[in-house]
């Protein structure tokens, strides 16, 4: 049977080291949410991220706006926090109402406030192995726990299934910069199954519940779930079907309790490592 990644337990011990070095600090990381949708699933989050933030002694501050809300505003409000030196990390949280131009607001984030590296900058400093000032929470979430369970990434065969620029490609690019052989699939990709059987690692955010299979899986392969959807029952299901899969591979992350909690974490420690490089 599989060994399960806690996620819930490494993102405690990460926490707790952050905690230990923000006691230290007389002045303390800020950050500033901005949220602009009706999605239920990212109030939850944004509240998370604020009683995490609270917890840890940041100075968290949350704007939110009504369907009303203009670009011009959040143009206004995004320049606003850029000049204010007191912010130290600035988050937009998406989807955005659909009116609104998610592009030319994350690309107004000054890119060492971009707490959730999605600036231009920041992705092209990551896709060209470089420094970005930040690196997306989930991928880096993910980074360390497969690290965490001294999982080698090196010459892997890995996949990545789904090509957000939140999640499937900034993974894609930091397995590579890890020295993985890495496919990227999609919605678009034929023959899926045909993909995952061969891979070492997969890591899946597509959103489709229990699309990945035991049939599906490589003996002993490492599986990554970063899918949750809420089902009509209240339950939260992932993109891979765990009963039906753990017995065949070596490690695999549960939904909820796995990659979820180290995306929270990732977000206190990029504020953190942002307050540092402003200061």
């Amino acid at each position: 049977m599989a060994t399960i990644i806690d996620g819930k337990k490494v993102s405690i011990e990460l926490l707790k080291e952050l905690q230990k070095k923000t006691d230290k600090l007389q002045k303390k990381p800020s950050i500033a949410v901005i949220l602009a949708n009706n999605d239920d699933a990212s109030r939850i989050y944004v509240n998370s991220k604020e009683k995490q933030a609270n917890i840890l002694g940041y100075k968290s501050m949350v704007y939110k706006f009504e369907k009303t809300v203009k670009q011009e505003e959040l143009i206004e409000l995004i320049n606003k926090l850029n000049n204010d030196s007191n912010v130290n990390a600035i988050l937009l949280q998406l989807p955005l109402f659909n009116h609104l131009n998610e592009n030319e607001l994350i690309e107004l984030i000054n890119p060492i406030k971009d707490v959730d590296g999605f600036h231009p900058l920041n992705t092209g400093k990551l896709y060209s192995n470089l420094n970005p000032f930040a690196v997306c929470c989930t991928p880096k979430g993910i980074i360390k726990l497969l690290d965490y369970y001294k999982i080698d990434i090196t010459g892997k065969n890995t996949l990545v299934i789904g090509r957000s620029n939140i999640v499937g490609k900034p993974m894609a690019a930091l397995l590579t910069n890890r020295d993985a052989t890495v496919t990227l699939a999609h919605s678009k990709s034929e023959n899926l199954k045909e993909i995952t059987k061969t891979k070492d690692i997969i890591i899946s955010a597509t959103g489709c519940p229990k699309l990945i299979k035991k049939d599906m899986v490589k003996q002993n392969s490492v599986i990554i779930d970063v899918g949750i959807v809420k089902q009509n029952n209240g339950k939260l299901m992932g993109d891979v079907d765990f009963e039906n899969v753990k017995d065949k591979v070596s490690y695999i992350t549960p939904v909820p309790g796995g990659v979820g909690p180290m995306t929270i974490a990732c977000l206190m420690e990029n504020t953190y490592e942002l307050f540092l490089k402003q200061n």
